[in-house]
């Protein structure tokens, strides 16, 4: 391994720590750290900036191909399959669901992962037939 690729590697997992802890210090409010983790945050942020130059700096510049909007359709797919089934278990997972509640959190996550599992065969669909 080069040791910019381990710097690459340090830089990201600082950076993103860093940021996480930041994010948790404005977010829970028992722990009344808003303008303190908000500063934490930044850091973190410039931290995850700093892998940009050394990045550029060791890895060429690739050519640009032509858009493959199969996996583009692919990727689109399951972000939206995956936020329908994260809001289905957010109606389950509340403190006191009402049964309507459940029923509704259960047939939105089934739908959502159904959106999940069948964004293979949508992409195989689309790559089979731009060939």
């Amino acid at each position: 391994m080069k040791k910019e690729t381990l710097l690459e590697i340090i830089l990201g997992t600082i950076g993103g720590l860093v940021f996480a802890v930041g994010m948790c210090m404005c977010l829970i409010p028992e722990w009344d750290l808003f303008k303190v983790g908000v500063a934490v945050a930044i850091l973190g942020f410039i931290i995850l900036l700093m892998i940009i130059p050394v990045y550029r700096k060791n890895h060429p510049k690739k050519e640009h191909n032509k858009i493959n909007w199969g996996i583009v359709i692919t990727w689109i797919v399951g972000i939206v399959g995956a936020l329908i089934m994260g809001f289905g278990m957010s109606k389950v997972m509340v403190d006191d669901p009402s049964k309507t509640d459940l029923l509704i959190g259960i047939i939105t996550g089934i739908i959502g992962l159904l959106i999940c599992v069948l964004n293979y065969p949508i992409y195989s669909y689309l790559k089979s037939n731009k060939d």
